[in-house]
């Protein structure tokens, strides 16, 4: 391998962490930029897309008080401006009940196909695969012993704390 496709591996990679990030974040631009204009992005309910699927996944996970999408496990090939990548993915969704929270816990894979425009990585397809999920009541706790000291708690854009850390370093 040489470095240029080390170089790519390491900007596909980035370029899935920032989807993870848009859709935690529910921050629409951030998500429609690691997508082409013309992907079609496919959830398990049909090929759309990202100006058909975008304003779903917010509205969705809007309703939703967190997220958090974990990738791990990434099998990429690269051929040139092309790649391939199956990317295995856990998520936790908190979903408001009338009687407390409910935990979504969701296992699966992303299979994407990815191209290389001007210079940057975007996924131009995406299968998405689910293997297993789990739900419950949520266990969470914010208060009590050390949670009483943990009291910055991740948001949606533009209230989460990384809005104002990533724009201080600028």
């Amino acid at each position: 391998m040489d470095t240029a496709e080390l170089a790519d591996r390491l900007a596909i990679a980035e370029t899935l962490a920032r989807y993870c990030r848009g859709i935690d974040r529910c921050d629409a631009t951030l998500l429609a930029e690691v997508f082409t204009f013309d992907a079609r992005i496919d959830y398990g309910d049909g090929a759309k897309s990202p100006a058909e699927t975008i304003p779903g996944l917010m509205a969705g996970l809007g309703a939703m008080r967190l997220t958090q999408h974990n990738i791990s496990n990434t099998v990429m090939q690269v051929t040139g401006t092309r790649a391939r990548a199956e990317t295995n993915c856990v998520a936790l969704h908190l979903i408001p009940a009338p009687d407390g929270e409910i935990e979504l816990v969701v296992g699966g894979r992303y299979l994407d196909t990815l191209v290389k425009q001007d210079g940057a990585w975007r996924i131009a397809e995406r299968l998405y695969v689910m293997d297993w999920n789990r739900t419950q009541p949520s266990t969470m706790q914010t208060s009590g012993g050390l949670f009483d000291t943990l009291k910055r708690r991740g948001a949606r854009v533009p209230n989460d704390p990384s809005v104002a850390w990533w724009a201080a370093g600028s």
